[in-house]
């Protein structure tokens, strides 16, 4: 039988091979003798804390002995969340993460140590470090998932939203996932988490998805607003939505509108474009609501002008692009958006925008440095944006014979759809790329080559194929 080695035994052996006493030892770790007798001895448990302490005494890296400690002090002993806490904590710390899924699966059998690991969970997530939080929730989650808890609906939320990165693939998992267990969550929760899937689907371009989904939030965010307008409900409402309770009303009709844009019926479009920019029903007067009326407002008067202008009326791109000068200092994510609707239009309907594109010229090249974001818009819609405008620009670009910024744009498009796993684009900038290759450089077409080799051979390893590379 295999005899697990003990962090006692270990230290044993130091001090008998370098010759030193439990005081000179006690002296070096900054630890009393009787402490360092109690843990030599197995009279007396062993910290975290006196772990490290007694590591870096010994001259080994942050860390050696915790797989030890899982065996000796959390395998070996009846959990015990004094000691489980800090060491969890310490290993997110070290991001020794496979030390997080031991202690996980070691105490998980029992559902009673649920709500503490939850409770660390969301301080790690707090403290942003999602990895190891992650490891956690998905814990609790399997341990409870025949318990239809909030917590467990909860937990199922920050793995969603944890989960949620580039690969479009795995965000459409993520959304599938988690989409069953919003219904489980708090009424108030609930709103959150379904502009969060409204918007993960609408970068996917799933459109009925988003259809539904705006449908229910709007459904429920009225019912919200009508409960604490009730007269004679004095009652302050417990929990905060991250937008104001009005704005999931007027959000829902423009992620509508969007759909029916994306669907070619602008009439409709703009009949809900015309709901959210009249907000005179919201009752709230104070400074943020005032704020969010002014967004929609702002939104409402760009989104006719593209409504109107992709259903074929050019005549009012002029007052677009100035729509765009006067409001390119407020919301400086939406640029991206605003200008692809430029290009949408201009390569339907064979439209001159160069004066344009030369006008907003930093701001396009500034589009790739976009920082990152934790609301879920800006970090899955925007992407996608800057990936299809770059396309659209290639497109533009390369059918007015401007074959160099044509290709330019093209290869970055084709970049980003690759590190968005979004087949159906990647594979039309690589049609694309064969229809004008003739007019490529010998340097494009090198730089093409080499990127479309990386691909396959990224997906041999990827995949586990059978094909030799040589």
């Amino acid at each position: 039988m295999k005899v697990t080695p003990t962090i006692r035994a270990e230290l044993e052996q130091f001090l008998q091979q370098e010759g030193l006493t439990l005081s000179q030892f006690g002296q070096i770790a900054g630890m009393n003798r009787g402490m360092v007798s109690a843990i030599v001895t197995g009279n007396k448990s062993m910290s975290v804390n006196q772990l490290d302490l007694i590591t870096e005494a010994i001259g080994l890296p942050e860390g050696h002995f915790y797989d030890l400690f899982i065996e000796n002090y959390i395998i070996d002993h009846p959990p015990n969340m004094r000691r489980i806490e800090p060491f969890l904590f310490r290993c997110a710390e070290l991001d020794k993460l496979d030390a997080i899924r031991r202690v996980v699966g070691a105490i998980m059998d029992n559902l009673l140590y649920s709500p503490k690991l939850f409770e660390i969970a969301e301080t790690l997530l707090a403290q942003g470090r999602n990895a190891a939080a992650l490891l956690l929730y998905e814990g609790v989650a399997e341990a409870e998932k025949y318990q239809h808890s909030e917590r467990l609906a909860i937990c199922q939320y920050r793995i969603f939203t944890i989960q949620i990165g580039d690969d479009q693939s795995q965000n459409l998992s993520a959304a599938t996932i988690f989409e069953v267990f919003v219904e489980r969550l708090d009424e108030i929760d609930q709103l959150d988490a379904l502009k969060d899937l409204a918007n993960v689907y609408r970068s996917l371009r799933k459109w009925d998805k988003v259809d539904e989904l705006a449908s229910k939030m709007r459904d429920k965010a009225e019912i919200q607003y009508s409960i604490k307008h009730q007269q004679n409900n004095h009652r302050e409402q417990e929990k905060k939505t991250r937008s104001p309770l009005f704005g999931y009303i007027a959000y829902a009709d423009l992620l509508r509108a969007s759909v029916c844009e994306a669907q070619g019926d602008y009439q409709r479009a703009l009949e809900y474009t015309h709901a959210y920019a009249n907000l005179d029903w919201v009752k709230e007067t104070d400074e943020e609501t005032r704020h969010w009326i002014s967004l929609f407002k702002s939104w409402a008067e760009g989104n006719t002008y593209v409504y109107k202008l992709l259903s074929g009326d050019v005549s009012v791109l002029n007052d677009y692009v100035q729509y765009i000068i006067a409001s390119s200092d407020k919301v400086n994510n939406e640029m991206v958006t605003k200008l692809l609707n430029v290009m949408y239009a201009a390569n339907r309907y064979q439209l001159d925008v160069r004066h344009i594109l030369k006008r907003f010229e930093m701001e396009i090249d500034s589009f790739s440095k976009q920082p990152l974001s934790s609301d879920m818009y800006t970090q899955q819609v925007i992407p996608e944006q800057c990936a299809r405008f770059s396309y659209e620009l290639a497109y533009y670009y390369l059918h007015q014979g401007m074959y160099s910024d044509g290709f330019k744009y093209l290869m970055y498009s084709l970049e980003s759809y690759h590190t968005l796993n979004n087949e159906t684009y990647y594979l039309n900038c690589v049609g694309m790329f064969e229809h004008f290759r003739t007019h490529a450089i010998p340097e494009t077409k090198g730089k093409y080559s080499k990127f479309i080799e990386k691909v396959w051979l990224d997906n041999v390893e990827k995949n586990g194929s059978s094909d030799y590379c040589s």
